[in-house]
């Protein structure tokens, strides 16, 4: 369970406030699916962050059970001195699962090749995403945290990463960001829209969808 208690995030810019949630108060079940869809900018990732606890909402609080990801797609992650395999051994440690076998997961899923031997700092963002997605898919949690990560790759790689990610969700649950509209109908149950601060939660991920696309019909 995942539970939203008045929670309040703004951000100011050269004078300017921009709220990018305003007293959000909801529940998403466990073991569920939930895409959070909005326009960009609207502050999905930022909620995605503060659910995962790396960012601090500026009141209310935010109640988790179980095992979370950290915001997959996020290179904050990472040590940028330590390689992709030193920086896959230190979270293996953190995460209590073994370390010769997360290494060998991510080494042949990310498809680094010698790059997983190099510091992350010399990655691009592609290569950290692809770093990101495979620890948190060799690492069992009870929710997982995805941002827009299955969109990194050619389609081979994007449709590797979807398949993989389809089957941890038979067993576990997922807060997924994304703007791809067949991808998250395909892998989300619920969904909920993020628009001036505020969360709208729908059982039905064909409501939130159906809602998202209203926001993004052009102003007559």
């Amino acid at each position: 369970m995942i539970a939203l208690r008045g929670v309040t995030k703004t951000y100011r810019l050269n004078g300017r406030a921009k709220c990018m949630a305003a007293r959000i108060t909801t529940t998403f079940p466990t073991g569920a699916s939930v895409a959070i869809l909005g326009r960009n900018g609207a502050g999905k990732s930022s909620l995605l962050r503060m659910i995962a606890g790396t960012m601090r909402p500026d009141s209310g609080r935010i109640i988790t059970t179980g095992r979370l990801s950290w915001p997959v797609g996020f290179a904050g992650s990472f040590h940028p001195d330590l390689t992709g395999a030193q920086n896959t051994r230190f979270l293996a440690r953190v995460y209590g699962v073994d370390t010769d076998a997360l290494c060998a997961f991510v080494a042949d899923f990310a498809e680094l090749g010698a790059h997983f031997a190099l510091p992350v700092r010399s990655y691009s963002s592609g290569m950290r995403s692809r770093l990101a997605f495979g620890i948190s898919m060799g690492i069992p949690f009870d929710t997982y945290l995805i941002d827009e990560i299955t969109a990194v790759g050619d389609a081979g790689f994007r449709q590797k990463s979807e398949a993989l990610l389809a089957q941890r969700l038979a067993q576990s649950g997922a807060i997924i960001v994304s703007h791809a509209m067949g991808q998250v109908a395909r892998l989300c149950r619920h969904g909920a829209v993020l628009e001036n601060g505020q969360l709208t939660y729908y059982p039905e991920i064909g409501d939130a969808i159906r809602h998202h696309e209203a926001l993004m019909e052009p102003a007559a």
